[in-house]
Order: C-alpha cells, then structure tokens, then sequence
C-alpha cells in the first residue's frame, strides 16, 4: 500500500469512527476530539474539579496504544526529546485554552462542520488564520530546535503514563472505592461503552501513526509544498463523517441548538487561532501530538502534558467556555496567548554552531 493514500484511508476511518461512537454515546459531533477528552482526563485526575467533565476517555489511551503498536511493528519507535521542553509545554497549554474557548480542537472543528453545526465556520476561518501566521514565521527561521536520540525508557515515559491511566480506569471499572472521579451527569457523563472506545482509540492511532495524519500538517503542506495528500484525507473525513452522520440521523444543519457549541463569532475564530498557531509552532494538532507521544516522542509528551495542564487551568479559572458562551475572563486569557506565541515566533530560532 502506497504511504500517499494513507491519509485518504485514515480520512474515512475516522469519518465513520467519529460518528458511530457519538450513535454509541459520546457527546454529539464529539465522536473523537483530543482536547475536550484531554480535559475529561484532566478531571478525571483532579486536575480541576468540574463535576461534569470528569472521564479517563478509553479513545485516548486507545490512540496512543495504537500508535506504539504500529510504530515497534514497522520499526520506526524512535526515542527523542531534548527540543525546549519549557516552551512546548506552554505552547500546549496555550493551545488548550484556544481549543476550550472555541469548544474543540482542530478535529472536533470538522466533525462539528460535518453534523452540520455552522458555528464552527468561524473556527474554521480561524484555525487557518492560525496555520498561515505561523507558517510566516517558519519560512522566516522559526525553530524550537532539533530533538535528540535518547533511552527507550525515556520515549516509553508517556506511553508508560497511558498505561496508569488505564490501569487507574480498570480499577474505576471494578471498584467504586477508586482514585478517580467519573461524571454522572453532563458532557463526561455521555460515553461509547469502554471496550467499543478502546478498539476505536487503538484502530485509529495504528492508522494516525502509518499515515502521519495530521489537521496542521494537511494545509502547512499543501501551502509549502504543495502536497495536497494530507488535505485530501481532511476533505475525506468531512465528507465521509457528514454522510455517516446522515445515515445515522445526527446531522442537523443550523447555528443554533447545536450540541456542546457557541455562537460568539469573533471568540470562535480567536480561540481557534490562538490554538492552530500554538499547534503550528509546536510541530502538529493535538491528536499528532498523542501519536508522536506514543511513538517515543518525548517533547510531544511534554506538549501533551501542557494541554493537560492548560485544561486544568482553563477550568479552576473560569476561563472555558460552555454552550451559553465564553466567560468573562476567556479573552484576557486568549489574547495572552496569542502574545505569547507571537514572541515565541519571533525570537525562537535554531542557532547554528
């Protein structure tokens, strides 16, 4: 099988994957989306303590699982770190709170398209703001700095962290008595059943990490490069996912009562800007960052783990937002970011020795 059709073939997988698991339970036009499940983590964990968003989301530990079989089964599990760990760290919590106030990451802005929900045009606008802002700065010298080899030990740490929390999961599953929390009611509360969310979280991150599927990457190749394989794989998902979803009677066309969605115009297209630059800088969207974590990639861990922490302080500070609208303190936090990563663009750059 070609690698140049891979991406097309992971477009439709994830097209049909996304949807059925909404038809099984999770949150509508939420089938898959890395940030909002990162941050059911987040709460699961104690990380913020809103009642309604607390979940170790099985589709997440299954994605990074996915991805560590694939890459040891073709031999491309390489353990590196090393690339300014400080600054990708804040990149991914930066990139968290964009996504929070928007309502999802890059991969939920076209499932959300794709049942219909037209308020994620703003997004949408947004998010390629976000990807062409950066590039500038690529082209101009924007760099965070090569990675190095490193121990296995040190590439399995994250994969090692997803095995706790699956293990933190099992113990939930058998016993009340446990660490975690778990929703009753709200977003969090809504979920595929277990074993169906591991298997799609596992087939997807097998396919992610062949196909090198990523939302940043589609139009940053296609810009730079003019290689449109990748973008041929979003406009696969959208198209596929958009005739599941009317298959399965969840696509409803409209603006308003649309599921886990807001209609403030000029916040939807900043939050998705803040968070498609700080995922351009860092090298790839959410779920390629899972991937790459999952394949050895230590400095995706550590971004990883900023969206992790950027979801946590989204929340205990008031800043996500809800389908009434974004909060009062969502635009100082967003255009804080949007300096941030702006300074980052433009003073990081690779020294040469």
């Amino acid at each position: 099988m070609k690698l140049a059709f891979l991406p097309i073939i992971a477009g439709v997988i994830f097209g049909v994957t996304a949807p059925i698991l909404v038809y099984f339970g999770n949150p509508g036009n939420m089938g898959m989306c890395a940030a909002c499940f990162t941050r059911d983590i987040a709460g699961a964990i104690s990380l913020h303590q809103i009642g309604t968003l607390q979940y170790i989301r099985p589709e997440i530990i299954g994605l990074i699982f996915g991805a560590l079989i694939a890459s040891f089964i073709f031999g491309e599990f390489r353990a590196r770190s090393g690339s300014a760990p400080i600054v990708r760290f804040m990149l991914g919590a930066f990139a968290m709170i964009g996504a929070l106030v928007f309502l999802g990451c890059p991969w939920r802005m076209w499932l959300r398209l794709s049942g219909g929900d037209l308020s994620a045009i703003a997004g949408i606008f947004g998010f390629l703001a976000g990807v062409i802002i950066g590039l500038v700065f690529l082209k101009r010298g924007f760099s965070l700095g090569r990675n190095r080899p490193t121990s296995k030990i040190v590439g399995l740490a994250f994969p090692i962290f997803a095995f706790i929390l699956f293990a933190l999961l099992m113990w939930g599953v058998f016993d009340n008595n446990t660490l975690i929390k778990e929703s009753t009611k709200g977003p969090a509360s809504q979920h595929a059943p277990l074993i169906i969310s591991l298997i799609a979280g596992l087939v997807l991150g097998g396919i992610f990490q062949r196909s090198r599927f990523c939302t940043i990457a589609a139009f940053r190749d296609s810009i730079l490069f003019k290689d449109t394989h990748m973008l041929q794989g979003i406009i696969a998902l959208i198209i596929v996912a958009a005739i599941t979803n009317m298959a399965l009677g969840s696509f409803h066309l409209g603006f308003i009562n649309q599921p886990i969605a807001h209609n403030d115009t000029i916040w939807n297209f900043l939050g998705m800007l803040l968070s498609s630059l700080a995922f351009t800088l860092a090298g790839g969207c959410p779920g390629r960052q899972l991937v790459l974590a999952g394949e050895g990639d230590g400095d995706a861990g550590v971004f990883v783990f900023g969206l992790l922490f950027g979801a946590a302080f989204a929340h205990n500070f008031a800043i996500a937002s809800s389908p009434a609208g974004i909060t009062a303190n969502a635009p100082i936090a967003v255009i804080l970011g949007i300096i941030f990563c702006l300074i980052v663009a433009i003073f990081a750059k690779e020294r040469r020795v």
